[in-house]
């Protein structure tokens, strides 16, 4: 089992963002984001670089395609944000509050998710490389068809994921506070758990295998 690689993150002085609302493929470098009201603000194809962003609105923010790089983000909150094929690589995202985040065919590479709640999170056919989720609590997310390498699950809670036609790599279950599998069990391939886990997922492996249980 190889250990995910995580970020190694160390901004510069930054400058407030001043200019108000984000801008489609929008260049963003060494910009401090604090406590803006980014909702419904179309953002499409921004890139930004070194950036902190905290206690940010996202709700029904358009950022599909966007690129966050070396950056860190914390305490976003938010529902509907459009995350869809954006590039997270060398980011921390802390304390984040959200719902119904679409992160479909994104790209996330060394990344550190720490903290919060992040309900029915769209990870399908994403990628996932060097990806720490550490004391969070993953309602419904969906990997469906995503491709998970060198992912780790510390100290955190997944409700009903669904690992349908997910393919996993080095990915360690074993410190998941509580793991649910509500999809893709058969997936479970190139992943590490635990023997209590094991106990736990043993009716849905009997489903799955067509074992009936009795007695």
């Amino acid at each position: 089992m190889k250990a995910a690689r995580r970020p190694e993150v160390r901004l510069p002085p930054l400058e407030p963002y001043s200019a108000g609302g984000l801008e489609p493929d929008g260049d963003y470098d060494g910009l401090d984001f604090q406590e803006l009201d980014l909702a419904g603000q179309d953002g499409g194809g921004a890139r930004f670089m070194d950036c902190a962003l905290t206690g940010c609105a996202l709700d029904e923010t358009r950022l599909s395609r966007a690129r966050f790089l070396d950056s860190v983000l914390t305490g976003l909150r938010g529902v509907g944000t459009n995350l869809a094929d954006a590039t997270f690589r060398d980011v921390h995202i802390l304390d984040a509050r959200l719902g119904g985040t679409q992160l479909h065919g994104a790209v996330l590479e060394r990344v550190v998710i720490r903290g919060g709640k992040i309900d029915y999170m769209n990870l399908r056919t994403a990628r996932l490389r060097d990806v720490v989720f550490e004391s969070c609590v993953l309602v419904e997310p969906d990997f469906g068809g995503a491709r998970l390498e060198r992912v780790e699950f510390l100290d955190c809670t997944l409700k009903a994921a669904d690992l349908t036609a997910a393919t996993l790599t080095d990915v360690d279950l074993r410190g998941a506070a509580s793991l649910e599998i509500a999809r893709g069990v058969d997936r479970l391939r190139g992943a590490v758990i635990s023997t209590g886990q094991l106990l736990d997922l043993a009716p849905v492996l009997a489903g799955e295998l067509g074992i009936r249980v009795e007695g």
